[in-house]
C-alpha cells in the first residue's frame, strides 16, 4: 500500500493553519473539478485526491492520526527502510488501543461516493482496516464487524444554519445525536457503536443521513446562497436601499444608482457555516429584480414620455 502525502496533494507546508488548507483546497477543486473537466479522467482522479487530502487535513482528530501515521513512516524512511516494506500491520495494532466509547464523526456522501470513492490508505487508517506488510491491498484476517445502519433524518433549513440535537432510542438507550451548523442535505454522521446489539452482543455504527428541507428565499450551492431582491424602479434608478434575507436576519442593501435588473451584490459571509468549521460562512448573493409598474397615473406617464424624448 502507497503512503499518501496529504501536505503534498494540497500544496500546503505540514504546519498549516486551517484557513491556508481550506483556501488551498478551495483553490484546487475549483482547478480540477470534474464540471471543468468533462471527460478529463486525469483530472477527476486528482479531483479525488484533493478531495481525500481536504476530508483527513480539516478534521483535527483525522490530522492527528495521519500525522502520527506520518511520523512513524518518516522513521522507516530515514532508517533506510526495510526489505518487506514498511509495515502497516504493526502500526495499525499499536494505534487500535486508541479511542473507544461513542462519539460522532461527520462526513458527507458526495465526498465518499463521487469518482468512486476514497484510496485503499484512506480506509485502511480511518475506516478500520489494516494493509498487510508489503503494500498488497489485501485485508488482515479478522473477526467480521458488526453490520451498521442508517437512519434518515429530516432538519429545516434553519436548523441547517444553526446547527441542532436529535434524540435516538436504539435498543433500550437513549442518545441525544448533535448534528452540526452547515450540515447539507446528503450529510452523514456516523456515531460509533451506536447501533443495535447483534447477537454477540456488538454493536455496528449508527449512521444518519440528513435531508435538510429547503427555504423558498433561498438558493443553495455548497455554502453560498443565492437570493432575489424585489427593488421598485424608482429606488433601482434614482438609488436607495433594499431589504436582503439572510439566515440569520434581515438585512440593508445599499442600492446605487442606475442599478440594471439581474445585477447580483455579493454580502460576504452572510451564506451558510462551513461543516468542518462553523466560524466560516460562505456568501450571499442577492439578485435585484426591478419592479416595473404595470399601471400610470397620468401625471406619471407624462414624466416617462418627458424622459424618453429628453
Amino acid at each position: 500500500m502507497e503512503y499518501q502525502d496529504y501536505y503534498k496533494t494540497l500544496g500546503v507546508e505540514k504546519n498549516a493553519d486551517a484557513q491556508e488548507i481550506k483556501r488551498a483546497y478551495r483553490k484546487l477543486a475549483m482547478k480540477y473539478h470534474p464540471d471543468r473537466n468533462p471527460g478529463n479522467k486525469e483530472a477527476e482522479e486528482q479531483f479525488k485526491r484533493i478531495n481525500e487530502a481536504y476530508q483527513v487535513l480539516s478534521d483535527s482528530e483525522k490530522r492527528t492520526r495521519y500525522d502520527q501515521l506520518g511520523e512513524s513512516y518518516s522513521r522507516w524512511q530515514q532508517n533506510g527502510g526495510g526489505p518487506g516494506g514498511f509495515n502497516w500491520s504493526d502500526w495499525f495494532t499499536q494505534q487500535s488501543q486508541a479511542g473507544g466509547g461513542t462519539r460522532v464523526e461527520v462526513g458527507n456522501l458526495e465526498d465518499l461516493f463521487a469518482g468512486g470513492g476514497f484510496t485503499d490508505f484512506f480506509s485502511s487508517i480511518f475506516g478500520g482496516v489494516g494493509g498487510v506488510p508489503g503494500g498488497t491491498g489485501r485485508r488482515t484476517s479478522r473477526r467480521a464487524a458488526p453490520q451498521s445502519y442508517q437512519q434518515p433524518v429530516t432538519i429545516t433549513f434553519q436548523e441547517a444554519y444553526q446547527g441542532t440535537e436529535r434524540s435516538l432510542q436504539v435498543d433500550s438507550r437513549h442518545l441525544e445525536v448533535k448534528i452540526p451548523a452547515g450540515a447539507r442535505t446528503g450529510t452523514r454522521i456516523r456515531v460509533a457503536g451506536a447501533g443495535p446489539a447483534d447477537g454477540s452482543g456488538r454493536r455496528g455504527d449508527l449512521y444518519l443521513i440528513i435531508e435538510v428541507t429547503p427555504d423558498s428565499r433561498f438558493e443553495q450551492q455548497d455554502d453560498d446562497l443565492y437570493t432575489e431582491v424585489p427593488v421598485d424602479l424608482y429606488t433601482a434608478v434614482l438609488g436607495g436601499s433594499a431589504k436582503v434575507p439572510t439566515p440569520a436576519g434581515t438585512v440593508s442593501l445599499t442600492i446605487p444608482t442606475g442599478t440594471q435588473p439581474g445585477q447580483t451584490f455579493r454580502l460576504a459571509g452572510r451564506g451558510m457555516p462551513h461543516l468542518k468549521d462553523a466560524h466560516s460562512f460562505g456568501d450571499l448573493f442577492a439578485r435585484v429584480k426591478v419592479q416595473i409598474p404595470r399601471q400610470l397615473t397620468p401625471q406619471q406617464k407624462k414624466l416617462f414620455e418627458q424622459l424618453r424624448g429628453s
